[in-house]
């Protein structure tokens, strides 16, 4: 079982990299999780991202509080979290206490473009990563092309494309049987669990 320590002291070390915001953070998380430490499976996390997307609040955040949740329930939730933002937090306070100094010095100009330039790459490379992870079916490939012209050419906001990509992956599922047979997996793995 892992510490609370542990898992407050590893997501404050991936909250210290926050440049980018959620979606930069994601193939830190990944790596951190899944590669280096083996706490949770690569279909996991690629799920967490997912619901994280589709809750309230910020996707990297989310993602944290349902891999702490996973690994020690409330506690664990609570200690990912606070291990998570606290850096943020921090590093938020100094900036804003130098912010303006900082604004007109040009080598701070030039440091803020090019980490700019390292979250568009970081952002690519867990799209990338994602897409070949995901269902390659029709239906998928409808709905994420659906989603892509709401979003683009009808101006949709993503939160009612998130949650009818949601609901349609539900009926989905339903409609093909698959939902109760993932409950049922699901109820056999926490029956194993408590024995």
């Amino acid at each position: 079982m892992k510490s609370l320590n542990k898992i407050f002291f590893i997501f404050f070390k991936i909250g210290s990299f926050t440049f980018g915001g959620g979606y930069a953070m994601l193939p830190i998380i990944k790596r951190e999780l899944v590669d280096n430490l083996g706490w949770i499976s690569e279909k996991d996390i690629y799920n967490y991202y997912a619901i994280g997307q589709s809750t309230p609040g910020i996707i990297a955040v989310n993602t944290a509080t349902m891999t702490g949740y996973s690994l020690r329930g409330l506690k664990g939730a609570l200690a990912a979290t606070a291990g998570f933002i606290s850096p943020s937090l921090i590093i938020i306070t100094l900036i804003a206490s130098f912010f303006k100094s900082f604004q007109t010095i040009t080598i701070f100009q030039h440091a803020f473009a090019a980490v700019q330039i390292a979250v568009v790459a970081l952002i690519i490379d867990i799209v990338i990563k994602m897409w070949q992870k995901s269902d390659k079916s029709r239906i998928s490939f409808f709905i994420f092309l659906f989603s892509f012209l709401l979003l683009s050419i009808f101006r949709i906001s993503p939160v009612f494309v998130i949650l009818a990509a949601a609901v349609t992956g539900v009926l989905i599922k339903y409609l093909n049987g698959e939902l109760q047979a993932a409950y049922l997996d699901y109820q056999n793995e926490v029956k194993d669990s408590d024995c």
